[in-house]
């Protein structure tokens, strides 16, 4: 399906004309493929890379018309593992035409980035830079999910959250991809502006991408290398966190032990003929007093041989 849009008044509006300055190709059939490429003298390689997920971004310029393969991030999936995931969007530029094709749900053009467009190099740009802030906007985000997920682990005894964490730590490393391939895109398109026909406006804005991408480029990288680099940490904390648990059991095992051979041994009826001279209520009361002072005494005497290498 091809959705047609105009600029009007500064603003990208839709359009019902086949022949509209801005389109947009999302789930397109063979016979819609055919048409883009002979439209914009694409061959089978182009064509293919648009459509493939594990492209490099790149950018390719000739006879007037700009290939550009751009990586943008996905909403990102919250379940069992904690997922941000990367398209493609392919953008072809020839003369006052601009189409997107591939994976394209999710352009808008009521975003601030697209205020006061007059031409199609403006939506392209205003295009990239929505999706360099985008990246910005999910960087924040799994910065907010790792701090959470850190307290989670802190006190966590099972590996549901270091799952979690290992998930986002693989996509920050494709974000940190998607951003380094983007970057090289940028500069390239910058050093080819007076081919393309950029005006002075065109590469300010240029500019101002090239700085917010290279930013989320360093931000992507520094948060990847603290999540990376923690992760054997994390996983100890984990561990250690079951051994505590371990620990603690082992030692109610050992107050109880002396207490249950007691019972066992005696049991209710000897010490009832025990203390037969005695009012049943007070023989019981002692009985509970003397059991809970021995499994205070056991516990107390335990504690300072565990900790005792501790300590020390």
């Amino acid at each position: 399906m091809i959705a047609y849009y105009e600029i009007k008044e500064n603003r990208v509006t839709q359009s019902t004309h086949d022949n509209a300055p801005v389109m947009i190709a999302s789930t397109i059939q063979e016979i819609e493929k055919e048409e883009i490429k002979n439209k914009f003298d694409l061959d089978e390689y182009d064509m293919n890379s648009i459509f493939d997920p594990d492209e490099v971004p790149r950018i390719d310029f000739s006879d007037e018309r700009l290939l550009l393969i751009w990586k943008s991030p996905i909403k990102a999936t919250v379940s069992e593992s904690i997922e941000f995931e990367i398209k493609v969007t392919g953008l072809i530029l020839f003369r006052d035409q601009l189409m997107f094709v591939g994976e394209t749900s999710e352009i808008s053009f009521m975003e601030r980035e697209f205020r006061k467009t007059r031409d199609v190099s403006d939506v392209l740009l205003a295009f990239l830079l929505s999706k360099v802030r985008q990246f910005v906007g999910h960087l924040k985000a799994i910065r907010m999910i790792g701090s959470e997920l850190e307290k989670k682990i802190t006190v966590s005894m099972e590996n549901k959250h270091l799952l979690q964490m290992f998930s986002l730590s693989e996509s920050l490393v494709y974000y940190v991809d998607a951003l380094e391939g983007n970057g090289a895109v940028l500069r390239k398109l910058d050093r080819m502006a007076s081919q393309i026909g950029f005006q002075e406006r065109h590469l300010e804005m240029l500019e101002d991408i090239i700085l917010e991408n290279s930013q989320a480029a360093r931000q992507a990288n520094i948060h990847s290398s603290v999540l990376s680099g923690l992760m054997d940490a994390r996983g100890s904390i984990v561990n250690n966190n079951m051994n505590v648990l371990l620990k603690n059991l082992t030692l109610i095992n050992i107050v109880f032990l002396p207490l249950n051979l007691i019972a066992s041994i005696g049991g209710m009826s000897e010490w009832s003929m025990m203390t037969k001279g005695l009012d049943l209520r007070l023989s019981y009361a002692l009985f509970c007093l003397a059991i809970l002072a021995l499994g205070w005494c056991t516990w107390i005497f335990t504690k300072k041989i565990v900790d005792r290498p501790r300590n020390k």
